[in-house]
């Protein structure tokens, strides 16, 4: 957990596989504990064709069967299926010429949100911009993107610095 925390978390991404494989970890995630869900990483990455989007979202009701029985990763079929819809809902974006990156970055105009928080206890589970990625979304055919979800992506992919100030390797010297 602290090799995630100080090498990747909060760190800007603008890389669609890699916001694929966040998005998918964070839903996944709902109702475990982040670290339950990063020791399947791997798992997911094999068993997801490496966040290959566009492989995804052909997976057939077969390969879904195939993934039920995956001890790899969390073998929930709601949570396996929302992957594959979010893969067909990115390749949809990439019809109508939107990059995954171009939408949720839109949320935060394009430049990551710098929190001042004290303590991990003032940090919120939602806010206003999460709560617009979510219903945008699901407008575009996105599932497991509740607002909580849509804020945990946020802060691992960066587009909110939550590092808690005093942080060493992540928080803006002043």
């Amino acid at each position: 957990m602290g090799r995630y925390h100080d090498d990747e978390w909060g760190i800007p991404s603008r890389d669609d596989v890699h916001l694929f494989e966040l998005l998918t970890l964070e839903g996944a995630q709902a109702g475990l504990s982040w670290s339950t869900i990063l020791n399947k990483r791997d798992g997911y990455r094999k068993a997801f064709a490496a966040f290959d989007s566009s492989k995804v979202a052909r997976f057939s009701a077969r390969r879904v069967r195939e993934l039920l029985a995956d001890s790899g990763i969390v073998r929930n079929r709601l949570k396996i299926e929302s992957t594959i819809a979010n893969a067909r809902a990115i390749e949809a974006l990439k019809k109508q010429g939107v990059a995954l990156h171009e939408l949720l970055w839109s949320f935060v105009g394009d430049e990551p949100i710098v929190n001042r928080w004290k303590a991990l206890s003032e940090l919120p589970a939602k806010t206003a911009e999460s709560e617009a990625m979510s219903k945008s979304l699901k407008k575009a055919g996105f599932r497991f993107v509740g607002p909580t979800v849509c804020y945990s992506l946020m802060q691992a992919a960066g587009l909110v610095n939550d590092h808690v100030f005093g942080c060493a390797f992540r928080f803006p010297s002043h």
